[in-house]
């Protein structure tokens, strides 16, 4: 199964993002992968081809700022998740998804997760992998350091970062064939490293997250909670207690799994994502 890459323009921004036609049945609805920091569309290579057989049309972008797509600078783009919401708006409108499921992992899938809260008659399920859902969620240090001015100026700028966040939450090597992707930005432009320290700066963890969480309670479509169990940042107790009070959510422990579930085993995220839009 094919994914194909592709780039479309959304007022001034272009963004890069990744496709797979569904295999079969086409009546079933599709589905948007969105990634955190510090990833990619790249990082649902796997996925995305389980799914499409399975039925399912899947897009995954690459979130402006990170990836293949723009980087603008911070003074015409304030990368806050307010301005990346309407992005993310405008994005969505011009790949005309309609009506869709929406899977968010990490810290930047939490303006995903955002989206969903606030478009529940057009997102039909919602699955959350590793992504901050909770009040008492903090940056890890590995990440807020590379917000600081002068510090994160020099951190951001080099590519080697990409190694040490993607296998260091996670335990697994990376090929090289693939860390190659992921460093590319890097290696291209000084912007990459611009774009992740502002999108640091601006994450605005308090508010996103008490939206969140309170927005969760309120969510009454379908909901997954597939939580790697050795996040070192995101404990697995964050999603197994909103599980517990919410009556539509299932919760999924993936084991020997870290921040970044669709990286370190995809096979597990591929499953769970399966039978979680299929049900009924």
């Amino acid at each position: 199964m094919a994914t194909t890459e592709n780039w479309v323009e959304v007022g001034s921004l272009g963004w890069f993002y990744r496709e797979a036609d569904p295999i079969g049945r086409t009546d079933r609805s599709p589905v948007l992968l969105l990634h955190g920091l510090i990833s990619q569309s790249y990082s649902w290579r796997d996925v995305m081809p389980a799914l499409a057989e399975q039925g399912f049309r899947t897009i995954a972008p690459d979130w402006i700022g990170c990836g293949f797509s723009d980087k603008p600078d911070r003074r015409d783009f304030a990368y806050t998740p307010e301005v990346l919401l309407n992005a993310l708006e405008a994005f969505i409108n011009t790949v005309e998804l309609k009506k869709f499921s929406l899977v968010a992992q990490g810290f930047l899938g939490s303006v995903g997760i955002q989206y969903a809260l606030r478009h529940p008659q057009q997102v039909e399920r919602l699955a959350i992998l590793n992504a901050p859902i909770s009040q008492t969620v903090k940056l890890p240090w590995k990440l807020k350091q590379m917000s600081i001015p002068l510090v994160g100026d020099m951190l951001t700028q080099n590519p080697l970062l990409v190694d040490r966040i993607l296998e260091g939450a996670g335990g697994y090597r990376i090929t090289d064939r693939d860390m190659d992707v992921y460093r590319r930005p890097w290696i291209k432009s000084s912007d990459a490293g611009r774009a992740l320290m502002a999108t640091l700066q601006n994450l605005q963890l308090p508010q996103v997250t008490a939206e969140i969480e309170t927005g969760l309670t309120q969510w009454n479509q379908p909901l997954l909670l597939a939580w790697g169990v050795r996040d070192p940042w995101l404990p697995m107790a964050i999603a197994q207690t909103i599980s517990q009070f919410h009556k539509t959510a299932e919760f999924v422990a993936l084991e020997e799994v870290g921040h970044y579930p669709q990286e370190d085993w995809h096979e597990k995220v591929s499953d769970s994502l399966v039978t979680f839009l299929r049900r009924r």
